[in-house]
């Protein structure tokens, strides 16, 4: 069945892309999986597809930025599972581009208020619940290669994505000894919807995003999922507050 059997994961923002590829590795791995997200219909289909793994899954819709539907996110898996063992906070947005200068209040406040309050919401709320567990779990959250690095016109994406690093590191000194580990994972150029909106206002658009990579061609959603997976494995029981960057090579430079 897989090294999840019995175990019960949750992916934010898991309808598609990152997210959703991620939610079908769990699946694969035995897991039972929630997807949680806003996109009802994408979201009812990525959890027919994780059924189709042999496991349960069930979607539920959520709104990262707002405390009570992360709570309702949250309980929800209790009253059904009685436990939560891992979860990926991968829901994120790109949100406008434009330089500093040039950029709006409204969408800097969108931006961080899904990608880095929702992080840290629903962190917070499945850090609650592990602790009761006396097994712990892992949390891994989605950052980027702009958690790590400056990338010009999308300020508040970056600014959100390198808070992410910091959240994931404060946690993972808070409950290390406590059995639940938190790291992130960053990364590159993968071939998701969002980066297609991405590269649409990117000069040479793909070609120019394939000439960034060292490997020279873009990743694929599965090689996230394989690297969230791992960070929720017994094989990363020492690893924590890590910063994984998957990305061909790009911050290597």
């Amino acid at each position: 069945m897989g090294t999840g059997e019995g175990k019960v994961a949750l992916v934010t923002g898991a309808s598609s892309g990152i997210g959703r590829a991620t939610a079908r590795a769990f699946a694969q791995n035995g897991y039972t999986i929630f997807i949680a997200d806003l996109q009802d219909e994408l979201g009812r289909d990525a959890a027919k597809e994780c059924e189709k793994e042999g496991v349960r899954a069930r979607f539920i819709r959520c709104d990262v930025t707002d405390e009570e539907s992360v709570r309702s996110l949250i309980a929800a898996i209790i009253a059904d599972q009685g436990r939560l063992d891992a979860a990926f906070n991968n829901a994120g947005i790109e949100g406008q581009q434009a330089s500093t200068g040039d950029s709006s209040t409204e969408n800097f406040d969108h931006v961080i208020a899904v990608n880095l309050r929702g992080v840290f919401l629903c962190m917070r709320e499945e850090i609650r619940q592990m602790l009761v567990q006396p097994y712990g779990g892992a949390i891994v959250n989605c950052s980027s290669v702009a958690g790590l690095i400056g990338l010009p016109n999308i300020p508040a994406y970056v600014a959100s994505k390198h808070g992410v690093i910091g959240l994931t590191r404060t946690a993972a000194l808070e409950y290390a000894q406590q059995d639940i580990r938190v790291n992130s994972v960053c990364p590159g150029a993968i071939s998701t919807p969002m980066l297609n909106r991405y590269m649409a206002g990117v000069p040479g658009g793909e070609e120019a995003m394939k000439a960034i990579e060292p490997v020279g061609r873009i990743g694929k959603p599965d090689e996230i999922a394989s690297a969230v997976l791992w960070l929720c494995s017994s094989g990363a029981s020492f690893t924590t507050g890590q910063a994984l960057a998957v990305d061909g090579g790009w911050t290597a430079k």
